[in-house]
């Protein structure tokens, strides 16, 4: 018997208790709005310590102090399927991708753009060469 820990029932399970953890975690800690937007649950007034960079994803819920435009919700909606998919074993894969968001899979797959790693394409198309 194979015992599938990706995209499976445990995997959606894993997904089911990261979300509870991320509810929690955001239900104690949020003093702004709780909205659900692209499939996410988003919290905003996170303090700055509860999280890393703009915001983190944790399992459906994303968790933020104001970053929670409609183009980082994509990007963070991404995260929310690899989460589904990768259930518990997805702080384990992030950590071993790396820190570095340039060269990390699950921030690659995600568009490093709509995170914010990099500037938008037109941005980048204006500034002259050499800058």
């Amino acid at each position: 018997m194979t015992i599938r820990l990706t995209d499976s029932a445990i995997s959606r399970a894993g997904y089911g208790y990261a979300t509870a953890v991320g509810f929690t975690w955001g239900f104690l800690l949020s003093t702004g709005r709780v909205e659900r937007r692209q499939g996410l649950w988003v919290f905003t007034g996170m303090p700055k310590w509860a999280f890393r960079r703009g915001g983190t994803c944790v399992g459906g819920v994303y968790l933020t102090a104001t970053n929670a435009s409609d183009r980082v919700l994509g990007h963070e909606a991404v995260h929310k399927s690899q989460w589904r998919k990768f259930g518990m074993l997805m702080p384990l894969l992030y950590a071993k991708a790396g820190r570095d968001p340039l060269r990390n899979r699950f921030e690659i797959e995600a568009g490093l753009e709509a995170g914010g790693y990099l500037p938008a394409r037109s941005a980048r198309a204006k500034r002259p060469a050499g800058a």
